[in-house]
């Protein structure tokens, strides 16, 4: 087994330049809270991008909290949500003590399917047991069907939220996911197209519920009468706002993303150049009309063609020091979540068997993907 004696990394933060400049003028005034011209900046640039009020949070998980009170979801509610995604996309709804129902995969894309969708819905209209609201996932980079997701939530009353963590980027027919629903988040995670090391962005359909989840993410101070500037408090709030700092280091992010997208995608077309003639592995599939970011380079692994499975070849190329990791595992298979109503699943648990996240990172150098691309060929000659 030749093994790399640095390790390649799953997918790594790639700095451009203006995140320390942006970072030193907080030190340098002093704004160091979470108000700030950081802030203020950030969000401005990111309503440009978008074309959507936006409010700058602490992290993605909390943008989607904020979402679901927006959507009105609480005790008993129940929830759609995709079963093929990360826990974060479904834990906010256990945080106002509604329900999720977990729906199935279409497996060329991988995202939530709309026929599922359409069905559950159309019957759920006939028994007068409508979900509160729908949550979508836009998986490693890639739009789920917007225009008929967005069309049956409106044909039914039911409010839709993106959860774009994994997609900021990404266009679905010449527009932003996360811009389609009533709600989008995005994430600036650590392993994110662009990262703060942590925080998050919500956008809403109009400033009001902007404003709104603004209010909640500063512990929801009311204005006070008195004019005195005392603490008054009316409903519930979170402690939820970004920092000044985080914001310098995303807005010096946000000024090359569309760089890191190109540079990442160029990394899967390595691969697909680099593995086109290694049997039994299969790409997600970038669907028409749509850019994929390729946040993270993903395949299928038929173990007849290949002559190992997706959890052999990872344990084969961390044996060589190379970081990947499954498909996500389906919501419906976790124990905080397997008593929960599922339908379908087949196809989600069908993607985690058999599915490898290769190593991604902007900065991959063509040496270190040269090296990965060797290994996988390497372990298809094994077998």
């Amino acid at each position: 087994m030749v093994r790399t004696a640095k390790r390649i990394l799953l997918s790594v933060p790639h700095m451009g330049g203006n995140e320390r400049r942006y970072v030193n003028e907080a030190f340098d005034t002093n704004w160091l809270s979470t108000v700030g011209p950081n802030l203020t900046a950030l969000e401005n640039e990111f309503t440009s991008l978008t074309g959507r009020p936006a409010v700058a949070l602490a992290n993605g998980t909390a943008g989607l909290h904020l979402a679901m009170r927006l959507a009105g979801v609480g005790n008993g509610d129940e929830v759609i949500v995709p079963t093929l995604t990360f826990s974060a996309s479904v834990n906010p709804i256990l945080y106002e003590q509604a329900r999720p129902v977990f729906l199935d995969s279409e497996p060329r894309g991988w995202n939530l399917d709309p026929n599922l969708l359409a069905e559950f819905l159309a019957q759920r209209a006939r028994v007068g047991r409508l979900p509160k609201a729908v949550v979508v996932v836009h998986l490693f980079g890639l739009s789920a069907a917007l225009n008929e997701i967005q069309e049956i939530c409106q044909r039914h009353g039911v409010s839709l939220i993106e959860d774009a963590a994994e997609s900021l980027g990404a266009r679905y027919h010449e527009r932003h996911p996360g811009t389609f629903g009533e709600m989008g988040v995005f994430s600036f995670n650590g392993n994110k197209m662009i990262t703060g090391t942590t925080g998050g962005m919500l956008v809403a359909k109009n400033a009001a519920k902007a404003e709104q989840a603004r209010k909640w993410s500063q512990q929801a101070r009311d204005a006070d009468p008195l004019g005195v500037n005392n603490y008054v408090h009316s409903e519930l709030g979170f402690n939820y706002r970004m920092s000044n700092v985080v914001a310098g280091i995303v807005r010096g992010q946000l000024e090359i993303l569309e760089t890191r997208v190109e540079q990442r995608r160029a990394v899967f077309e390595r691969y697909l150049a680099g593995l086109a003639a290694v049997p039994g592995l299969t790409p997600q599939a970038e669907s028409a009309g749509c850019r994929h970011t390729r946040w993270l380079s993903c395949f299928q692994v038929d173990e007849n063609q290949f002559g190992m499975t997706a959890p052999d070849l990872i344990r084969w190329l961390d044996a060589a020091n190379v970081e990947a990791r499954p498909v996500w595992r389906p919501m419906h298979t976790q124990p905080l979540y397997k008593n929960f109503e599922c339908i379908g699943g087949s196809v989600a648990d069908a993607l985690n068997r058999q599915g490898i996240c290769l190593p991604s990172s902007s900065s991959l150098s063509e040496a270190e993907q040269r090296f990965v691309i060797e290994q996988i060929r390497s372990a298809h000659g094994r077998a």
